[in-house]
């Protein structure tokens, strides 16, 4: 049996710095789980296993899954228009698959913006921002990581399935006994490091919002984990799951301050990380702001969770670097 010692190790190590106010670290292969702890205490809250974290950006690879769903039931296709949801949208050519691969050349917002959006016409829900955002880049043409097109994904799945994209996401949670997961954010921990930022969760989590708005247990993370792992087709077949990890991005001029991202992929939902600093080169998830973890390795034949609640940090005077837990799950002995 393996050993996930270093990983719990890791992951102690740093709660009990203060550099992670709390942590529950899960890992699971495709029989299933095979290491799940929690550790800290965040003011008078012990952490236990079946907390809910707030996901912030992995809710992005779950929303994807969600739309790839309709996509094998030939409600729609990756290439499908946005406008066929929104008709009176400006740019003909953005597809569901520019959405997700953050390739749309859409104008983004502030995260939790929620007040009127004098850029985007004075829009006051994220619906009707979409629906009047410009172009910042001709689409197709260039990576930059993109907030506002998840909402356009949420819209070509409530017209592809005449449904609330809600009830199609509550269906995806239940294909696997993922009963935690949800847009639902009460009883979350705290998130903690929003001030360096001049970001509030208390603004983003009420707004239910398709590119991070989502809570859940370790343990659903895994039950997805674990399906996608074996192949069984709960939450997507192994023929969609294959087409949402085929690079997307790697040809393309990269926008964004931070170096280390152009040594990154995108699939459809899913990064796939290409940095220097892991071992394993087949790793494909997603991180959330809040620091959360959601990662795979096909070579490995594992996933790991790591729900925290820390937005800072990675910030150098803060230091964690998640990679290193990354090589101790899915390259440890």
């Amino acid at each position: 049996m393996t050993d996930f010692s270093a990983a719990a190790d890791w992951t102690r190590r740093h709660v009990d710095a203060g550099r992670l106010p709390v942590a529950v670290l899960g890992i699971a292969d495709a029989s299933g789980v095979l290491h799940l702890e929690a550790f800290g205490t965040d003011g008078d809250r012990t952490a236990h296993v079946d907390d809910r974290f707030a996901l912030y950006s992995v809710t992005k690879p779950l929303v994807a899954l969600t739309a790839m769903r309709a996509v094998e039931r030939g409600l729609l296709t990756t290439e499908t228009p946005l406008r066929d949801a929104l008709p009176e949208f400006a740019h003909p050519h953005v597809t569901l698959a520019h959405l997700l691969s953050h390739t749309s050349g859409l104008a983004d917002l502030v995260l939790e913006t929620a007040g009127p959006i004098a850029s985007h016409g004075n829009a006051t829900t994220l619906r009707e921002a979409i629906e009047r955002a410009p172009l910042e880049f001709v689409t197709g043409t260039a990576r930059r990581y993109n907030n506002l097109a998840w909402e356009g994904v949420a819209a070509l799945i409530e017209h592809a399935t005449g449904r609330a994209f809600e009830d199609e996401f509550a269906d995806l949670a239940a294909a696997v006994r993922a009963e935690g997961l949800s847009f639902d954010t009460e009883g979350v921990h705290t998130v903690h490091g929003g001030e360096r930022y001049g970001h509030n969760p208390a603004d983003l989590l009420p707004l239910r919002h398709p590119a991070a708005g989502v809570a859940a247990r370790a343990t659903d993370l895994l039950a997805i984990g674990t399906s996608l792992l074996a192949g069984d087709g709960a939450v997507v077949g192994a023929t969609t799951l294959d087409a949402m990890l085929r690079p997307r991005t790697s040809e393309l001029y990269v926008i964004d301050a931070d170096p280390l991202k152009a040594l990154e992929d995108f699939g459809l939902g899913f990064n796939l990380p290409y940095r220097p600093s892991l071992l394993d080169h087949t790793v494909f998830g997603h991180e959330g702001w809040c620091r959360s973890q959601f990662w795979f390795s096909r070579s490995a034949d594992r996933c790991v969770v790591l729900l925290t609640n820390r937005l800072d940090a990675v910030e150098p005077d803060v230091g964690v670097r998640f990679d290193e837990l990354l090589n101790a799950v899915f390259a440890g002995r």
